[in-house]
């Protein structure tokens, strides 16, 4: 009685048949032929696809054929014999074992309704539809477990709707995070098997990979839209089960004494370059998909554990000038200045450092071009604070020097300066933020308040900030006197002198390509290149040219994102080129350089700027890709 139900009644969904209802379907299907290249005929089961991608699909009874048998079942496949809910061959790596799709034009019997069910649990069906729990290879077993009982009966009505939902675990499915294991996802307690939709997202296959082996939520949050009925109910077709109510797996037991068993949780689209102090940066496909990065995305640079900091109780202490009076501000004494909002790029100077490892070792984090972000900031100009402490321009050189909340084990904190003369002027628009992007400051961006610097390196731009004060001298932290500085290419760690170069302010013109990525294969005719780009100083970027050809010929992108004020660039630029490819062209060598309104322009390669601790890296930034027809 199995197979008779099986080889007859039962219809699996397939991306063929999504064409009949008018949604994409894989690469190479026809829209509307509701069947796959490659078909194959089983005695008494109908014409049916061999599954050679593990992909659902659909298998309908033939036209006027008698009801099948266990014997025609086992005809059919030999070696299949007494194999229960293994009849087909599933689940032993014959990912050919699945069924497949009707005779080519021929369109899909509708299905009829099914009964309403439980969240979670398998619908009851009627007798033409059985809907696996599966989309993989192992289709054909799930399939059949819907309507047999343990022993390999048949288990119809009212029994097989009390099913329970195959159980998976978070390890499980953190194991299936790429097309190669498979891609599964969840979203609340329902685990979804996705692979087959990867090549079908509409933002792109790469975006959905980023959420492979984990939680829809922290991606559904950036791209709201993807909340819509219709998208869950496309979403729903992939479903395999859920994840089991007993597997709340407790955060590991952290010692009190463990410095950052406080930190913030993170998003999980995040590329960590190192966890504690933690450190990482969104991935390219991400970067430029807005102007105004995500709070929960933007590049992360701790230098030492996230504090915690009550905002009832901060205390801004601002050291007053000799003969004026020192300030203790707390947060609402701050929103009584004038609020001042920016749009500021925040840089790394460690940002693409792992291209220079690539020509000899350097000490650094391994950023690649993800250690750069935009926001909204918003809070009171520096200025304003520092002219009620008495602070006024001195015309000796004198730095504005912050501490952070943040310290290490002995107690020294984060620290950096800026020249006062920066600091005390209104058009350099210096603020103590307390706002990111219309919200309060995440805690890993310095809440509840931080330095924002337009223009200059990110090293300068202090979190939880603590402390300011005018000094004759620029910061004595170690962050300011003995990092952040760059070296001709000769010296190494046995001749580095620290005092004798500055220590870096401005940054220099830069771009980077976020799309394609580097070894990423793509279609001849025309392909979409993406990327930011950006100069330190407030130097505007008036142009970025990008080539195809590893710089033979180059082409002229399109610039967007707001417009930049002369001397008050603050912010980056997005871009954009759509390019021709040849058709007999088998790989691209994309390269892109910006040019600033000073005419800086970046340096072809990187060995001539290298330098020990990897920072200022500028050079053009190069893409790799694969064309193929």
């Amino acid at each position: 009685m199995l197979a008779a139900t099986f080889a007859a009644l039962v219809t699996f969904r397939c991306p063929g048949a999504r064409h009949q209802r008018g949604l994409p379907g894989p690469r190479g299907a026809a829209a509307g032929s509701g069947h796959h290249p490659c078909v194959s005929t089983v005695p008494g089961a109908g014409e049916r696809q061999a599954c050679t991608r593990g992909e659902p699909a659909t298998l309908r009874p033939p036209p006027a054929s008698p009801p099948a048998t266990r014997d025609s079942c086992q005809s059919s496949s030999g070696a299949a014999a007494e194999r229960g809910a293994n009849d087909c061959g599933a689940g032993e790596g014959r990912e050919d074992a699945c069924t497949g799709c009707a005779r080519p034009g021929q369109a899909p019997p509708r299905r009829a309704p099914p009964r309403p069910a439980a969240r979670g649990a398998l619908a009851p069906h009627r007798a033409a539809e059985i809907v696996p729990l599966r989309t993989s290879s192992r289709v054909c077993h799930n399939a059949a477990a819907a309507v047999q009982d343990g022993g390999g009966g048949a288990s119809t009505g009212p029994q097989a709707a009390q099913e329970s939902p195959r159980m998976y675990t978070k390890e499980e499915v953190r194991s299936h995070n790429s097309p190669e294991t498979r891609v599964w996802v969840t979203l609340g307690s329902e685990v979804f098997d996705v692979t087959e939709f990867v090549d079908l997202h509409p933002g792109g296959a790469s975006k959905l990979i980023l959420a492979a082996g984990g939680p829809l939520e922290p991606f559904w949050s950036l791209y709201a839209f993807h909340n819509q009925p219709h998208i869950r109910e496309l979403l729903a077709e992939y479903k395999i089960g859920e994840l089991n109510p007993e597997d709340e797996v407790s955060p590991p037991t952290l010692e009190a004494s463990d410095p950052y068993a406080d930190d913030p949780v993170r998003h999980p689209a995040l590329r960590i370059n190192s966890q504690r102090p933690f450190n990482a940066e969104p991935p390219p496909e991400l970067l430029t998909e807005n102007y105004i990065t995500p709070n929960p995305i933007f590049f992360t640079r701790n230098h030492l554990p996230v504090p915690s900091v009550d905002p009832d109780t901060y205390r801004l202490h601002v050291v007053g000038a000799p003969g004026g009076q020192s300030l203790s501000l707390s947060l609402d004494d701050l929103y009584k200045f004038p609020k001042h909002e920016i749009t500021v790029t925040l840089q790394c100077a460690g940002n693409r450092r792992s291209e220079m490892s690539k020509v000899k070792e350097v000490k650094g984090l391994e950023w690649r071009t993800g250690a750069i972000s935009t926001a909204r900031w918003a809070g009171a100009r520096l200025c304003d604070v520092l002219a009620q402490a008495g602070h006024r321009v001195r015309e000796t050189e004198a730095h504005v020097c912050f501490e952070g909340l943040d310290s290490d084990p002995t107690g020294t904190a984060y620290g950096a300066s800026i020249p006062l003369a920066r600091a005390m002027d209104p058009e350099a628009e210096v603020l103590l933020a307390y706002e990111m992007n219309g919200q309060p400051l995440p805690r890993d961006h310095g809440f509840p308040v931080r330095v924002v610097v337009p223009g200059v390196v990110g090293a300068r731009n202090v979190k939880w900030l603590a402390k300011v004060s005018v000094e004759s001298e620029e910061s004595h932290s170690h962050w300011q006197r003995r990092d952040y500085k760059g070296f001709s290419p000769s010296v190494d760690w046995d001749t580095v002198d620290f005092d004798l170069a500055p220590s870096i302010q401005e940054l220099p013109v830069q771009s980077a390509i976020t799309q394609p990525r580097d070894g990423a294969t793509v279609e001849s005719g025309e392909v979409t290149i993406k990327g930011y780009a950006w100069s330190g100083g407030g130097r505007a970027v008036i142009r970025v040219d990008v080539s195809i050809d590893g710089g033979l010929t180059w082409q002229e992108a399109e610039l967007e994102g707001e417009e930049q004020r002369p001397r008050k660039a603050w912010a980056w630029r997005i871009w954009q080129l759509k390019a021709q490819v040849p058709a007999e062209q088998k790989e691209l060598n994309i390269v892109c350089k910006a040019v600033d309104d000073s005419y800086n322009v970046q340096p072809d390669t990187v060995a001539p700027i290298w330098n020990l601790r990897g920072v200022l890296s500028n050079a053009w930034h190069r893409v790799h890709v694969r064309v193929v027809p």
